[in-house]
């Protein structure tokens, strides 16, 4: 299967409260009846079959955009991000195990690529009021905060650096275990849990203190 930048227009783009416990965890991992859907997909699109393609990118599109959102806090980022991972994701589909399930692989290019664009951001100086100017349509967010972050927990996402934010997308919206956080990111496993236990703690100060 080749898919070659002009066919990247044809995709089409679609209250918590009291600390750490604010964070509900979203429904990431396919499973049952799901997963053999999902197989059957990777086939037809493995097969060339176009529908199937969109198929796929209609059932994980939203959780990707929502993940790069909550990783570089800029929409139009966000959205080059998840588009330009899917794309890659569908370059090296013929060689998917279709075994695995399709999501986690998509997540990983996904948060790589969000924490990749925000460090270069860091190093050209970017201020983060710069950002901030360019915030989550209100078309697709009503829809993705449901999916597994509240307004308020996102809010809070914003004041933490980029690695931890990923790490907390990735265990909490899209169900990576510590261990599948150390392996997506290469980072030791104790690193993994320090930054999350300390993300936990820096995003119950702030949603306490908004409570107050």
């Amino acid at each position: 299967m080749r898919i070659g930048s002009e066919e990247a227009g044809r995709w089409p783009i679609a209250r918590s409260a009291g600390g750490a416990g604010g964070i509900s965890v979203g429904g990431a991992r396919t499973q049952g009846s799901s997963r053999r859907s999902e197989r059957r997909l990777i086939r037809a699109a493995q097969d060339g079959s176009e529908e199937a393609l969109e198929g796929l990118f209609r059932r994980h599109w939203p959780l990707a955009h929502r993940a790069a959102y909550l990783v570089v806090r800029d929409a139009a980022a966000a959205e080059d991000i998840a588009q330009e991972s899917f794309l890659s994701a569908l370059r090296a589909l013929d060689g998917f195990d279709r075994r695995r399930p399709f999501g986690p692989w998509l997540h990983r290019i996904v948060v790589n690529r969000a924490i990749d664009w925000s460090r270069a951001r860091k190093l050209r100086g970017e201020v983060s009021a710069e950002v901030e100017e360019r915030p989550e349509p209100a078309s697709l967010g009503a829809p993705m905060r449901t999916a597994a972050f509240s307004e308020d927990v996102g809010d809070a996402l914003a004041g933490l650096d980029p690695e931890r934010r990923a790490i907390v997308v990735m265990r909490y919206l899209l169900e990576f275990t510590p261990g599948e956080i150390a392996e997506a990111l290469d980072l030791p496993r104790g690193t993994v849990n320090s930054r999350l236990r300390r993300a936990l703690d820096q995003l119950g100060e702030r949603l306490g203190s908004e409570e107050a």
